[in-house]
């Protein structure tokens, strides 16, 4: 490619206007970039001392809420306190001072800086304002907010038995959906028929939760003082034999669950079993029954998958010539055919 000497100058004139063009819009996006981060510091800056100026009011805050919610887990402040109670003292927005101690025969309680409190008979809130009182009138606080929360009581309280076990701080009347979740909320293996005793009633009182204990409507019914709730534990199927895992299996109340179910719940069905020769175990009444059942034409569709009661036993035998099999390996199995090749070449 040839140039003319007489366009030459042109030529650089033109790419010298190119590199200025590249030069000035690079020095543009770069002005734009500092000023999008000085913009951006600014703001952080701003957001940080809103924080920083807020963050008193959003402790308080903090600290406040979970006190706020505590007679959704306690007691409530009219709660009578008694020998045997323990309760926890605490002062708001004041760490060093927390007090777990357990209310005395005589009824008091020794506390940080004031000693001993006699707080037998007095309700929470009563008992907070002596506490707060005598703070103050020490002048180890200006103006503290005593908070009491009772952990355990000997007084007035709900027995949990079976699957959980708790003992349930009740002031007056709760409802059975707070006692359990304050005792820890229903296990997978209890199950949701619940059995209240109450004193002075014959027959046990029986609440069906359903399948959502938080929703469920039947959950606010009321519990009293010295109440005894019974939690039996859910019915089960048990699997034996060839599963990858054997032993007990929740039923869920409100969803059957069939034999093809529990075998994908048990890891599948291993290649030993005996897949024509199932057993399923079923008790009517005072007899057992046994039901074979073929697995292998369940699982391809050519036979209806049972639906499985509680206390049913699921047994799937193990071939033992499988088992043999399975045991060698696939190495154990193309040496044990060579052998046999062999043998049966030279005989």
């Amino acid at each position: 490619m040839t140039m003319d000497f007489a366009t030459k100058p042109f030529a650089d004139l033109r790419r010298v206007q190119v590199w200025v063009l590249l030069a000035c819009c690079w020095a543009g996006y770069m002005s734009d970039r500092a000023h999008a981060q000085a913009s951006a510091a600014a703001g952080t800056a701003a957001t940080m001392s809103t924080m920083t100026e807020s963050e008193p009011a959003q402790s308080a805050n903090s600290t406040a809420i979970p006190l706020a919610n505590q007679s959704m887990l306690y007691p409530g402040e009219d709660f009578q306190l008694g020998p045997g109670d323990l309760i926890t003292v605490s002062v708001f927005l004041q760490a060093d001072y927390h007090a777990t101690v357990r209310i005395g025969k005589d009824g008091s309680v020794q506390l940080p800086f004031i000693g001993s409190v006699h707080v037998q008979g007095l309700s929470v809130r009563a008992a907070q304002n002596l506490i707060a009182d005598r703070l103050r009138m020490g002048e180890f606080y200006e103006n503290p907010e005593v908070t009491i929360q009772v952990l355990d009581t000997v007084n007035s309280s709900v027995i949990v038995t079976g699957e959980v076990h708790a003992t349930v701080p009740v002031s007056s009347q709760r409802s059975l959906r707070e006692v359990l979740l304050v005792a820890g909320g229903l296990p997978a293996t209890a199950s949701h028929t619940v059995k209240i005793v109450r004193p002075g009633v014959a027959e046990p009182i029986v609440v069906e939760l359903g399948t959502d204990l938080a929703a469920s409507t039947t959950a606010n019914f009321p519990v009293q003082p010295h109440d005894i709730i019974q939690i039996s534990r859910a019915s089960v199927v048990y699997v034996l034999g060839a599963f990858p895992r054997q032993g007990a299996v929740p039923l869920d109340q409100s969803t059957p669950l069939t034999l093809l179910q529990l075998a994908a719940l048990s890891g599948g069905i291993n290649f030993e079993g005996r897949y024509a020769d199932l057993r399923l175990i079923r008790t009517v009444g005072n007899e057992r029954k046994v039901v074979k059942v073929d697995i292998k034409k369940v699982r391809d569709g050519h036979a209806p998958d049972p639906v499985l009661q509680a206390n049913d036993i699921v047994f799937l035998p193990t071939d033992e010539m499988k088992a043999t099999i399975k045991s060698l390996g696939t190495g154990g199995v193309i040496g044990l055919a060579t052998l046999l090749i062999s043998l049966h070449n030279n005989f």
